[in-house]
C-alpha cells in the first residue's frame, strides 16, 4: 500500500521534488477528498487526504516518479443547491502540468442519470511532471511594443500542410519550431507569434458525434497543461518538453510567443455538461451560478458557463497559471479571450475589478505583453477603449472602419483618419500609447483576407448548423462575383484589394496583427466560423501559396520596420516638431490642399497623409530617431483620380515606394516633383518617399 505523508498546502497541484510528490487541491464544498493514483496497468489506488488547511486538501507521496497518472474524487454528506461533488467522478487536477488522454464521450461523463457510474474509464488523467529543462541561454526577446508585429496562428493549421516540415512534426509544437516555419516568420518580418489556444482543451460531444472537432481550442480544461494533441509521442509529459523546445527555437530567432488564453469559461459547459474537474471539486466556487436557481449557470460567453471572478481561489488559479507560463514555459505575453468577462464583479464590466488589480500589482505578469479581446456576449460587454493602461486591445473599431472604407462605403474620412493615426480618441484619454491599439483586419474568427474580397455571404454549411452559425456582419465585398471566378478583371481587383488592406494595416500607427496565411492568399472557401474544421478548410495550403502576395507583404513589412515614422511610441498631434514649422502629420485632398473642417465628414474614400520623418522621440539610449518623410494616398473609390502632390514646402522631390495597383512597376517610375500630378486607378493606394 502506498505511503501518504501529511505534505503541505502549497503549492497547489502536484509538485515533484526529486524524491516524491506533494499534492494539494482546493475544495470548500467537499467533506472528503481522495487522491487517486494509477499504475502502468491502469489500476487505481485511492488515498484519502485527511490533512486540510482552510479549504486546501494535501498530502505527500514518497517514492513517486514523474509520469505517474493521478486524479481526485470528492464527496460530501451536505445537501447544497448546485453541489456536484461525487465520488464516482474522477476529476482532473486544476493545476495539472500535463494531461494524458482525452475524453471518451459516455453518459458516465455528462449524464445526470448516470451519477453513480464511474467516469474514470472515460476521462483523461493528470500527470506528475519533472520540471527540469535545459533552457541554455534562452531569454525573452522583449521587443518594444511600438516595434511589435503580431502573427496570429494555429499550431496545427500553420504546419499541417507544409511540404518542408518533417512529416512527423506537422501539426505539432515541433512543427512550429522547425526551420521552414521559423525562417518564414523571420523573412516575413513578424516579431511575435500569437498562438491560438494551447491550454489542454476538450472536443465537445456534439462535435465528435457529428464527425467534427473543436479545432480552434476555445474549450479549456487545463490552464497549466499544454494541449497533448499537439505533441509527438514520447510519454505523457511530452507536450511540456516539446512546447519548451518550440519557445526556445522561436526565441533564438528573436520571435516572441504570445498565448491566446481562455480564462472566461471552461469545457465543462453549463447544466448537464460534463463533470471533469472544477464542477466536481467546487461548482459554486469556480462558476457563476444563478442565485435564484444554483443548478443553472450565468453565461457571459455563450459557451454555457462563466468562471467566478469574485472568488479568491479562482483569481489565484488564473494568476498562478499566468506566472507558470511566464516563469516555467518562458512565454512573452497573453491575449485574453472575451476579456470583458474577467472584469465582471457583479454584473457590469468594472475597470476597477479585482482581476485588473491583481494584474497591475503582480511583479511578473505586469511585465509581459497583455492583450484583451475587449468584449463578451453579455449586456454592456463591448468595451473597446475601456481597459486599464497596462493593456493593449484588439481594436474592433479599426477592423470595421478599414473594411468599410475599402468596400466603398460612405465612412467619414475623420473616422478613417482616427484609425490610421492609432485611435487616440479611444486610448489617449488615460495616457495610453498607440500600442494600446492592436490593429487587425482579419483574425481567426471571420473571413480570411482572400475571402473578405471574394464573398459577401458566409458559407458555413460544413459546420453542420445549416449556415446559422458565424456572423452576418462581414463588411466584405466580393468585387462583383460571389466566390471563385476565372474572370481576370475580378481577380486583378481582388488582388489589388488585398494589397490595399495589407498596406493600410501596415502604415497605421499602433500594433499590426496579421492572420496566418493572409500573406499567402489562404482561403476558407467563404467559411467565416471554421472552429470545427480540422482539415484543409482551416490548414494553410502552402503548395498553392500566392508568391506575389507574399512578396508584397514582406516588402511593406520591411518598409514599416525600416522607417520609425510608421511605428511611433507617441500619438501624432498635428503640431510642429523639433522647433521647425512642419507638423508631425498633415492631411491632404486630391487637389493638393490640406483638409479643412468641412472635408472630414465626407465619405469620398480619397485622402492622403503627409508623415514627417523627424520624430520628437528618442531611442532607448537617448539617441535621436528619424526616418523618411512619407506621403500616403488612398483612393478607395471605384473612380480613377488625378492626385496633385503638395507644394514644395512639403517636399520638392518624391519617389513611389509602393503602388498597390502595380507593385512591380514602382522602380520604373521616375522622380516626382512638388505640385505634379499622379494618376491613380480606382481602389488603390500609393506610398511616396521624400528624396
Amino acid at each position: 500500500m502506498t505511503t501518504l505523508w501529511p505534505g503541505l498546502p502549497y503549492p497547489l497541484g502536484a509538485t515533484w521534488d526529486g524524491v516524491g510528490a506533494n499534492f494539494a487541491v482546493f475544495s470548500d464544498a467537499a467533506e472528503q477528498v481522495w487522491l487517486c493514483l494509477f499504475g502502468p496497468d491502469g489500476h487505481e489506488e485511492q488515498l484519502e487526504l485527511t490533512e486540510q488547511v482552510g479549504s486546501v486538501w494535501h498530502g505527500y507521496v514518497p517514492s513517486i516518479s514523474p509520469g505517474t497518472h493521478y486524479g481526485f474524487r470528492t464527496a460530501t454528506a451536505k445537501t447544497v443547491p448546485g453541489d456536484l461533488t461525487n465520488p464516482h467522478k474522477l476529476l482532473l487536477d486544476p493545476y495539472a502540468k500535463a494531461i494524458d488522454g482525452r475524453v471518451q464521450w459516455d453518459d458516465a461523463v455528462d449524464s445526470p442519470d448516470a451519477r453513480e457510474r464511474d467516469s474514470a474509464p472515460f476521462v483523461p488523467r493528470s500527470v506528475v511532471v519533472n520540471p527540469y529543462f535545459d533552457w541554455g541561454n534562452d531569454h525573452h526577446p522583449r521587443t518594444e511594443w511600438h516595434e511589435t508585429v503580431l502573427y496570429e496562428a494555429h499550431v496545427k493549421g500553420l504546419t499541417m500542410s507544409h511540404p518542408d516540415v518533417p512529416e512527423e512534426q506537422r501539426g505539432t509544437y515541433l512543427g512550429v519550431a522547425s526551420a521552414p516555419i521559423v525562417d518564414h516568420l523571420k523573412a516575413l518580418g513578424v516579431t511575435a507569434i500569437e498562438l491560438m489556444p494551447v491550454h489542454q482543451f476538450i472536443h465537445d460531444r456534439r462535435l465528435i458525434e457529428a464527425g467534427l472537432s473543436n479545432y480552434w481550442g476555445y474549450n479549456s480544461i487545463g490552464f497549466f497543461a499544454p494541449h497533448n494533441g499537439y505533441a509527438l509521442s514520447g510519454g505523457p509529459a511530452a507536450a511540456v518538453h516539446q512546447f519548451k523546445l518550440m519557445v526556445k527555437a522561436l526565441h533564438a530567432a528573436g520571435i516572441e510567443v504570445i498565448l491566446d488564453v481562455v480564462y472566461n469559461h471552461t469545457a465543462e459547459a453549463g447544466r448537464g455538461g460534463p463533470v471533469l474537474s472544477f464542477k466536481g471539486l467546487d461548482n459554486g466556487a469556480y462558476y457563476r451560478l444563478d442565485p435564484e436557481n444554483p443548478d443553472n449557470y450565468i453565461d457571459y460567453t455563450g459557451t454555457g458557463n462563466s468562471l467566478n471572478m469574485r472568488h479568491p481561489h479562482v483569481l489565484q488559479l488564473i494568476m498562478d497559471s499566468l506566472r507558470y507560463w511566464i516563469e516555467e514555459m518562458h512565454v512573452d505575453g497573453f491575449r485574453f479571450d472575451l476579456a470583458a468577462t474577467l472584469a465582471r464583479e457583479l454584473h457590469d464590466v468594472d475597470r476597477l475589478s479585482a482581476f485588473f488589480d491583481l494584474i497591475q500589482q503582480d511583479p511578473i505578469v505586469n511585465k509581459v505583453k497583455l492583450i484583451a479581446e475587449p468584449w463578451d456576449v453579455g449586456e454592456g460587454g463591448y468595451q473597446v477603449g475601456n481597459f486599464p493602461p497596462l493593456w493593449s486591445e484588439w481594436n474592433g473599431r479599426y477592423r470595421d472602419c478599414v473594411r468599410d472604407v475599402w468596400r466603398n462605403s460612405t465612412t467619414p474620412l475623420g473616422e478613417f483618419a482616427a484609425r490610421l493615426g492609432g485611435s487616440s480618441d479611444l486610448y489617449e484619454h488615460d495616457r495610453r500609447r498607440p500600442h494600446a491599439s492592436i490593429n487587425f483586419i482579419t483574425a481567426h474568427d471571420g473571413f480570411t483576407l482572400t475571402d473578405l474580397v471574394s464573398y459577401e455571404h458566409k458559407n458555413n454549411l460544413a459546420n453542420g448548423e445549416d449556415n446559422r452559425d458565424g456572423t452576418d456582419d462581414n463588411r466584405s465585398w466580393n468585387c462583383g462575383v460571389e466566390g471563385p471566378t476565372s474572370d481576370p478583371e475580378v481577380l486583378e481587383l481582388r488582388a489589388r484589394q488585398r494589397r490595399n488592406l495589407i498596406l493600410t494595416l501596415l502604415v497605421s500607427q499602433g500594433v499590426p496583427m496579421l492572420l496566418a496565411g493572409d500573406e499567402l492568399g489562404r482561403t476558407q472557401l467563404g467559411n467565416n466560423n471554421a472552429y470545427a474544421q480540422d482539415n484543409e478548410i482551416s490548414w494553410i495550403d502552402w503548395a498553392t501559396a500566392d508568391s506575389s502576395m507574399l512578396d508584397f507583404t514582406r516588402s511593406v513589412l520591411h518598409l514599416r520596420r525600416d522607417n520609425p515614422a510608421l511605428s511611433r511610441r507617441r500619438f501624432l498631434t498635428g503640431r510642429p516638431v523639433n522647433g521647425s514649422q512642419m507638423p508631425d502629420i498633415a492631411w491632404f485632398r486630391p487637389d493638393g490642399h490640406q483638409m479643412n473642417d468641412d472635408d472630414w465628414g465626407n465619405g469620398s474614400g480619397r485622402v492622403g497623409f503627409w508623415l514627417n520623418g523627424e520624430l520628437e522621440e528618442t531611442g532607448k539610449h537617448g539617441e535621436h530617431i528619424s526616418g523618411r518623410t512619407l506621403l500616403v494616398i488612398f483612393n478607395s473609390s471605384s473612380e480613377a483620380v488625378e492626385w496633385i502632390l503638395p507644394e514644395a514646402e512639403w517636399g520638392e522631390d518624391w519617389r513611389i515606394a509602393v503602388d498597390t495597383a502595380d507593385p512591380c512597376s514602382v522602380a520604373a517610375v521616375g522622380r516626382l516633383t512638388a505640385c505634379s500630378t499622379v494618376s491613380m486607378v480606382g481602389h488603390s493606394c500609393l506610398v511616396l518617399e521624400q528624396l
